[in-house]
């Protein structure tokens, strides 16, 4: 498949700062939640994003309930796609279970997506919550290198729900 698509894919990883978002924010819920002391508002189900016109999308996480995530879309489906969260105050981020489409891995979408994320929130230090497979360490050397934080393991800090 990346044969047949390598110029798409590679135009596509050059668009990650290319990026089209839904807000997913529902004061609603927040005022619910504040309301009844966390005790309703909860979401329930995986969130329903709009499919947006751009390939590269920020949408709410349909894993993590309060993080987003970062999906590159090639032909309709997704090609790359991982969950994010940002403290400001703490000057940290996380990123957790990033996928890129197997025909696709190696092509440089991950590296792009991470590195968009990198350059929307400078000054951050970028780590994972961890359980990393044995097999994905040489993927997150690779894309740690120079980052602060390398990507290495980091629980959340107060500020920020685990989801």
């Amino acid at each position: 498949m990346v044969s047949d698509n390598a110029e798409a894919v590679r135009q596509l990883a050059g668009q990650a700062h290319r990026v089209g978002r839904v807000s997913g924010r529902e004061p609603w819920r927040v005022a619910l939640r504040w309301i009844s002391r966390g005790r309703l508002g909860e979401p329930r189900g995986r969130p329903v994003a709009p499919e947006l016109s751009t390939p590269w999308q920020d949408t709410m996480s349909g894993e993590r309930p309060g993080w987003r995530e970062r999906a590159a879309i090639l032909d309709g489906q997704p090609a790359f796609a991982v969950d994010y969260q940002v403290c400001r105050r703490c000057q940290l981020g996380w990123v957790e279970q990033p996928y890129t489409d197997p025909d696709l891995q190696g092509c440089g979408l991950a590296s792009a997506g991470l590195a968009a994320l990198r350059i929307e929130h400078p000054g951050l230090s970028w780590h994972t919550l961890g359980g990393h497979f044995a097999d994905s360490q040489a993927f997150w050397t690779a894309v740690g290198t120079g980052v602060p934080g390398g990507y290495e393991q980091r629980p959340l800090c107060p500020h920020v729900r685990p989801g």
